[in-house]
């Protein structure tokens, strides 16, 4: 990982495991009776969604007022896009503005990299999802949730997830979660596997470093996670299965199929979910599914990313020599290697 954040495969195992460290630190922020850091102070960051968000926009404002950031907030409706306004215009904009950051959603896949790299724009940018490619906080807040549930909170802090079977069902196809829980979770030494309908697996899947089945029923017993993915129909197409019913017979999860799995074992789902199609009211409001704790983590997740990349910037020049802050040794190696990286 460098300056900017704009995939899951960037990150190395002790890039992510520095995240997910900084993520229970700022975790603690939440139970105080004022949830303020003075961290980013003086700082701006513009939250640039060109697309419809509900879960990931209120969670990186609530990180960044919590850091004590500057926020604006940038919808493409009733701006300039409108008219026709490129995403270079609005790049430049940004940078007449003197902003620090750039929190970028786009339903192009590539957007993100192309306004880290193509020089319109001096600021970090987070990719907060681009079309079917990446989303890499979702991934950490995955795997946050993933280590606190089957690690331990406390326990968990320097651990990856090595040996953990994590499965992923779902239309795999247009999933940018799926994308980046794959490079992440392998990245974290989790073994994947990937679960969908012929016709919902992308050209190359076997490529990806993640084993792929047909057979939900199959793979349930075997996991210590079943993450399900939405079927994302406003992207489709084309008929990619007959009917609801019918993919809800072979790859929904309903009570059932929960009971066959593990007693330690978790459902995941990144939201919004379709009830009765992909995952049941049953399973969806039983304790076993984490889906309301992944939203509360994906606000510490946020505060750890903003964090380091912004936070760490001003830290830079005074990493050498490594001065001691309380922190394992090893810890605070990885740290000073990041900022210095950026």
């Amino acid at each position: 990982m460098q300056r900017h954040l704009i995939s899951a495969a960037d990150l190395t195992r002790d890039d992510a495991v520095l995240i997910l460290d900084t993520a229970e630190e700022m975790a603690r922020v939440a139970d105080r009776p004022i949830k303020k850091l003075p961290t980013l102070r003086g700082r701006t960051v513009v939250n640039l969604f060109f697309e419809d968000s509900t879960r990931t926009r209120i969670s990186f404002e609530a990180a960044e007022k919590r850091l004590s950031a500057d926020v604006i907030n940038f919808t493409a409706k009733g701006s300039s896009v409108s008219k026709g306004e490129s995403l270079k215009d609005t790049a430049q904009t940004l940078e007449a503005m003197g902003v620090d950051a750039v929190v970028i959603r786009h339903g192009a896949s590539g957007a993100p990299y192309r306004l880290a790299n193509s020089g319109w724009i001096d600021a970090a940018v987070i990719n907060a999802g681009d079309g079917t490619h990446q989303h890499p906080t979702q991934a950490l807040l995955d795997a946050y949730t993933l280590r606190r549930r089957l690690v331990g909170r406390d326990a968990g802090l320097g651990q990856d997830l090595s040996g953990r079977r994590v499965t992923l069902v779902g239309d795999v196809l247009h999933s940018r979660v799926a994308r980046s829980n794959v490079d992440l979770l392998h990245t974290l030494g989790a073994d994947v596997t990937l679960v969908a309908p012929p016709t919902l697996l992308p050209v190359g899947v076997e490529a990806w470093p993640c084993e792929v089945s047909y057979d939900l029923d199959a793979t349930l017993s075997k996991s210590d996670a079943v993450m399900m993915l939405r079927v994302q129909r406003e992207r489709m197409n084309a008929a990619f299965f007959p009917t609801e019913r019918e993919y809800a017979r072979r790859y929904g999860l309903d009570g059932e199929r929960m009971a066959r799995m593990p007693e330690h074992a978790i459902v995941m789902h990144p939201g919004p979910m379709v009830r009765g199609m992909e995952i049941t009211a049953e399973v969806a409001d039983s304790d076993r599914c984490t889906a309301v704790e992944q939203v509360a983590n994906g606000v510490s997740i946020r505060m750890a990313v903003l964090y380091l990349l912004l936070g760490g910037m001003e830290s830079a020049p005074q990493a050498r020599p490594p001065v001691s802050h309380h922190r394992p040794s090893d810890e605070r190696s990885a740290r000073t290697s990041f900022a210095e990286e950026k």
